[in-house]
């Protein structure tokens, strides 16, 4: 990358940083800062993640988002999109937030899975069934976003701003780590979403790319192209079974996954 272009992609990370700060609306960035290929859009993502880890604690894992045809033709992407966590955003469920606390909270229902080795990168594209042999536990999550009131009809135009600004993530709720999942049909299992005991949504494993290994897959080899790697203790949320949910102050969600159990999240 040429130097003025790195200088960009630097500025651009610190304009996001100064939107999330500030909780500014969600607005188009600067046509001088935007990403203008998917590769500029990871750049800046690159830059803004080094940022926010002052803050936000070092990366422990990564997001998979736009896993369904639909949802990637909502923002106008032909490709799903990976972000990264932070480790003093991710928490054990039970768990409890201020809504204010964010420009406007979203919340997904998805199959979260730790490494249990690494998956470091590779002329070769790793299979669902290596991917999954590296696996250690299983378990459900809610995924905390903050779409910070973005115009969802203009995405289209702005489609490559989601991957820059880490996909929207702010961390994540895990429940119970399941070690002995081999057994475990996760393609097969049904996600149910409630807010407030009410069901609000509901999916399978299935939903996430065919398989939510086939997900994971898909991460380490995005990865693997960009030169980097899963690592051993790296947690992954595959994508949600459910549409995105935008909780209110009050409101209590939970995301029963079946076998693998819930995860809860209070609202305040």
């Amino acid at each position: 990358m040429r130097a003025d272009d790195a200088s960009r992609m630097q500025r651009a990370a610190r304009w996001l940083v100064r939107q999330h700060l500030e909780r500014i609306a969600s607005r188009p960035m600067p046509p001088g800062l935007a990403p203008r290929s998917i590769g500029e859009a990871y750049a800046v993502q690159d830059a803004f993640v080094a940022l926010k880890s002052r803050t936000c604690g070092a990366v422990v894992g990564h997001k998979i988002a736009l896993t369904t045809p639909r949802m990637r033709t909502l923002v106008g992407l032909d490709t799903p999109l990976a972000g990264r966590l932070h480790s003093r955003q991710v928490v054990r469920g039970p768990a409890s937030l201020r809504a204010a606390d964010y420009g406007r909270l979203l919340v997904e229902f998805e199959i979260a899975v730790q490494m249990a080795a690494d998956l470091p990168s590779q002329r070769a594209p790793y299979t669902m069934q290596q991917a999954g042999a590296a696996v250690g536990a299983v378990m459900p999550a809610l995924e905390l976003a903050d779409d910070r009131g973005a115009d969802y009809a203009t995405l289209p135009a702005r489609g490559l701003e989601l991957p820059a600004d880490n996909a929207w993530n702010e961390g994540a709720v895990l429940g119970k780590p399941h070690a002995e999942w081999s057994g475990i049909d996760l393609a097969g299992i049904a996600g149910v979403a409630y807010v407030n005991g009410a069901i609000v949504g509901e999916g399978r494993g299935a939903d996430t790319m065919g398989h939510p290994l086939a997900a994971l897959a898909w991460m380490a080899n995005h990865l693997s192209r960009r030169g980097a790697g899963l690592r051993s203790g790296d947690v992954v949320i595959t994508g949600s079974l459910v549409s995105s949910k935008f909780p209110q102050p009050g409101d209590r969600v939970r995301f029963d996954a079946g076998v693998l159990g819930s995860v809860e999240l209070q609202v305040s």
